[in-house]
């Protein structure tokens, strides 16, 4: 929302995503390594205290922008600037957690446990979202960020109170190219894992139309900050209501094809929002189209962390990382270039009929990822 008041052009929004994916994709591999090799919980408090530093910095030009006669167009190349940094550090911070929740519960606990930390994840999400469009319109951007800010700090404390979690090679000399590669050669050997992966990055890359909303919001459905916090929690909440639901009424059979089923759907309400000229109609097909990803998302989790054996859990959730990263910034960019070039409602149709068309080739091409089960 802030970069697009400074530029107007839904262009710089897809900069954004590129800006924090570039970083994030770049260092995942030696994150991975790095996460395996060292204590864990050390790692999470670094990498959260770094982004309470990068995120206070926006603090500056937010609150001093008149003053020190920055021009937006300074303005917007320091948040690519900060946004290329928090790319680094989330590159070692999101997966971190995923490697941690295994030696928390046993292996029978595993699949809610993820479900959980999922719904616990969204749940933040939905109301970081929701509260965003709120916030920008009673404080602007800086109070904004300042509440950012001070929600890091309680982050900070939680973080704080886990236990440590020391490396399965410690003490051990371990070649990082050695250690990446076994990695490497782990993930692409284990067929689910991959099928699972694939699927995520190319249905997101082109159903990212989430990237899109403040342009929607503002220019197409004419709504301002509250409209878009709605519209931009809408999918946070479809995801919460679908991990939730699952959390109590676990997936006993048939995952696979669940799988394919919700990518698919996910793809058909991506393209009516993007015919949608109503907000009631936006919100619901945007609402839908949470609840069919978080259906996904709890099945690839899944999938991944069961068939990953403890000394690799940081390797492979980098890569998973890598994936979800890359799908989802690379979305977001792939939504402000097509949004230039097409307009962002031809933008967002042809994104979902592509999403639609991904679920149905692989559904066709990888008979054991539609039949698998666990």
């Amino acid at each position: 929302w802030w970069v697009y008041e400074l530029t107007g052009d839904p262009f710089s929004i897809g900069l954004i995503g590129l800006s924090e994916v570039i970083p994030a994709v770049g260092c995942a591999l030696y994150a991975g390594h790095f996460i395996d090799m060292n204590e864990k919980r050390r790692l999470l408090l670094i990498c959260n205290f770094a982004y309470i530093v990068l995120l206070g910095s926006l603090l500056i030009p937010a609150w001093s922008q008149a003053s020190l006669e920055i021009s937006n167009e300074e303005v917007t190349y320091f948040i690519y600037f900060v946004v290329f940094l928090t790319g680094i550090a989330r590159s070692f911070l999101g997966p971190i957690v995923p490697a941690m929740i295994p030696k928390i519960v046993s292996k029978e606990l595993l699949p809610r446990a993820i479900t959980i930390n999922q719904t616990t994840f969204l749940a933040a999400s939905v109301m970081g979202h929701a509260m965003c469009g709120f916030l920008v319109s009673l404080l602007q951007i800086k109070g904004t960020l300042v509440v950012i800010v001070s929600s890091l700090f309680v982050a900070f404390f939680f973080y704080f109170k886990t236990k440590p979690q020391h490396s399965e090679f410690k003490g051990q000399e371990v070649n990082v190219y050695e250690s990446i590669k076994e990695g490497l050669h782990y993930i692409f050997k284990t067929k689910e894992i991959v099928g699972a992966l694939t699927l995520d990055l190319f249905a997101v890359l082109f159903g990212g139309a989430v990237a899109l909303i403040p342009v929607f919001a503002k220019d197409i459905l004419q709504l301002g900050a509250v409209g878009y916090g709605f519209l931009n929690a809408a999918t946070d909440i479809g995801a919460g209501i679908s991990i939730f639901t699952l959390t109590f009424f676990p997936l006993r059979r048939n995952q696979g094809k669940l799988l394919l089923f919700s990518v698919f759907g996910f793809g058909a309400c991506i393209l009516l929002f993007g015919i949608s000229e109503y907000f009631i109609l936006s919100f619901l097909a945007l609402l839908m189209s949470g609840i069919l990803d978080g259906v996904s998302g709890v099945i690839r989790g899944t999938i991944v962390q069961l068939k990953t054996p403890d000394h690799m859990r940081g390797r492979v959730m980098s890569v998973n990382s890598m994936f979800v990263m890359s799908s989802n910034e690379l979305g977001q960019f792939e939504s402000g270039v097509a949004a230039r070039l097409f307009g962002a409602v031809n933008a967002v149709v042809i994104g979902g009929s592509i999403t639609m068309l991904i679920a149905v080739v692989v559904r066709l091409t990888s008979p054991k990822l539609r039949e698998m089960e666990y």
